[in-house]
């Protein structure tokens, strides 16, 4: 079993992280590809451990590498190691493309949704035209038996004054007034369907 040898507290090969965030800081790009090297494998580790998908964690792993190169001077060693800062963002970085990713996902579901949905509620359609025929039945019941025949004759079988007078051997004018004064009570008793 191999033992690490320590330098100044950091194990020997291992790269001194807050030093090199400091060079990072300055814009020393050879810094940041050390950096880049000592934790882009923990950080992709993190993410990959929340989203599962190599490729989507790829893409993740490098936004949080890009974000430390443009944002170093946020770290705060006070707040824990340069490791910890990486974790903690690439965490928070992967967490995010999950919220993402599930509410575009929920967002599709319900655009399929309102598309196979029809304009109207079919069964509410439905409903409504039953019971306003209800309704009509309920007040054509309380006409008088020659107003009932008189507009069921002309609305129900499309007959003309003239054809419901001569069916009923009626004169024009008496059908008429039959007809006006069943109309009447038909409206009066339907009242919010008028």
């Amino acid at each position: 079993m191999r033992q690490a040898v320590f330098i100044g507290g950091i194990p020997a090969g291992e790269p001194d992280l807050p030093a090199l965030m400091k060079r990072v800081t300055d814009g020393d790009q050879q810094a940041f590809s050390q950096l880049y090297d000592a934790v882009s494998g923990p950080a992709f580790g993190i993410v990959r451990a929340v989203l599962r998908d190599t490729a989507q964690s790829e893409e993740v792993t490098q936004e949080v590498l890009v974000e430390v190169w443009r944002h170093a001077d946020r770290y705060r060693p006070e707040r824990g190691t340069v490791l910890t800062w990486v974790l903690t963002m690439a965490h928070r970085r992967a967490v995010d493309r999950v919220r993402s990713v599930t509410a575009a996902s929920a967002r599709e579901e319900v655009v399929a949704l309102r598309e196979r949905m029809p304009a109207f509620d079919v069964t509410e359609a439905e409903v409504e035209t039953r019971l306003e025929r209800e309704e009509v039945r309920r007040c054509l019941r309380s006409l008088t038996e020659v107003q009932r025949e008189s507009i069921t004759l002309a609305y129900y079988e499309g007959l003309t004054y003239r054809e419901v007078a001569q069916r009923l051997s009626a004169s024009l004018g008496t059908v008429k007034t039959r007809m006006r004064d069943g109309l009447i009570r038909l409206r009066n008793c339907l009242g919010g369907l008028a």
